[in-house]
C-alpha cells in the first residue's frame, strides 16, 4: 500500500540519535522509541526526552502490530528505577513517561518495579511529573493498587482498538478487562489522571471508535489519544486504511464533546506524543471546569 503525502516524516538526525544512545546505553536503559520504531524518534530525542521502558525488553504477549521482541523475558534489573532517574536527572525532565514490556511470568507483572521507579524519581525531586503507561496485569487488582500507591500523576492503559478486532489484534488481551482496569483507577484514585490510546487503520469503523472513546468516558477517562497504525516489519498486521487528517480531527471534536480533559490525534499520534503539553492541557481544563 502506498504512503499517501500526510504520512511523511523528516529522518532523524542520527547525530542526535547516536547521543540519546549512548547516554541510554551507559544507564543499561531501553526506550519505546528505539524498541517500537517509533516515527518520532527524532523529534523526541532532539528535544532530549524519551518514553523509557522498563522490566527488560522482551515481551511476554505476541500483539501483532508490535515491534517489540517477543520471547523469554531476562531477571529483573534491580538499578532500574535508579538508573532511570539519573537519566530523568540528566536529561533534566520535569515530565517523565515510563512504560514496559508486559511480563506476564511475574507474579505482580512488574507493578513493583513500576512503584520503585516512581518513588525513585520523585524522590530526587517531587515537581517531577511521571505518566506510567501499563500493561493490564491479568486484571490483578493488587498489582494496579501497587502502583497507584506510587502516585504517579497520569495512569495510561491503551485499549489500542475496537473490542471486535482484540483476537486479531491482542489476542492475549481482553477489551472489558483493559476497560476495567482504567474504570478502577479512577475509583481508587480519582485525582490521578487516566489515559488511554487507539490506534486507528487496522479495519474499524468510524462509529466503532466513538462507541470505544464512549466507554472511555463512562470509566471516567480524563485523556485519548488516536493514531495511524503503521506497519513496523513484513511480519506485521497489514494496513487496511489510512485515515485522512480530516476524520482526526472529527474524532478530537467528537472527544471534547464528549468531556474528555485531552485528546489528542493525528496520523504519528502516539500515547506518549507530547505527553507533557496533553497532561497541562487536561491539568488546566479540570481546573476551568472546578470554577
Amino acid at each position: 500500500m502506498k504512503f499517501p503525502y500526510w504520512i511523511k516524516k523528516k529522518a532523524p538526525d542520527q547525530e542526535i540519535l547516536q547521543e540519546m544512545g549512548e547516554l541510554l546505553r551507559s544507564l543499561s536503559l531501553h526506550t519505546v522509541c528505539e524498541e517500537a520504531r517509533c516515527p518520532n524518534i527524532g523529534e523526541c530525542f532532539s528535544k532530549k526526552t524519551a518514553t523509557f521502558m522498563i522490566l527488560g525488553e522482551v515481551c511476554t504477549r505476541n500483539c501483532k502490530f508490535c515491534a517489540v521482541k517477543k520471547g523469554k523475558p531476562l531477571p529483573l534489573d534491580v538499578e532500574e528505577p535508579k538508573n532511570i532517574a539519573e537519566a530523568v536527572k540528566r536529561l533534566n525532565l520535569n515530565y517523565v513517561v515510563i512504560t514496559s514490556v508486559t511480563r506476564d511470568d511475574l507474579n505482580d507483572g512488574g507493578a513493583e518495579h513500576f512503584a520503585k521507579t516512581v518513588k525513585e524519581i520523585k524522590s530526587r525531586n517531587r515537581r517531577i511529573k511521571v505518566e506510567l503507561l501499563i500493561p493490564d496485569f491479568k486484571g490483578y487488582l493488587s498489582s494496579l493498587q501497587l502502583v497507584l500507591e506510587a502516585e504517579p500523576d497520569v495512569l495510561n492503559h491503551n485499549l489500542e482498538t475496537v473490542p471486535r478486532l482484540y483476537s486479531e489484534v491482542r489476542p492475549q488481551a481482553e477489551y472489558e478487562r483493559s476497560l476495567t482496569l482504567l474504570k478502577r483507577s479512577k475509583k481508587l484514585s480519582p485525582s490521578i489522571y487516566t489515559k488511554s490510546g487507539l490506534m486507528v487503520g487496522l479495519g474499524e469503523k468510524f462509529e466503532e471508535i466513538v462507541d470505544v472513546m464512549k466507554n472511555l468516558r463512562e470509566v471516567k477517562c480524563d485523556m485519548l489519544t488516536i493514531g495511524q497504525y503503521l506497519k513496523p516489519s513484513p511480519k506485521h498486521l497489514k494496513i487496511k486504511e489510512f485515515v485522512k487528517p480530516e476524520k482526526f480531527k472529527e474524532y478530537e471534536k467528537i472527544g471534547i464533546s464528549l468531556g474528555f480533559s485531552s485528546i489528542v490525534a493525528g496520523p504519528f499520534v502516539r500515547s506518549s506524543y507530547r505527553a507533557e503539553e496533553a497532561f497541562n492541557k487536561a491539568l488546566l481544563l479540570t481546573s476551568c471546569r472546578k470554577r
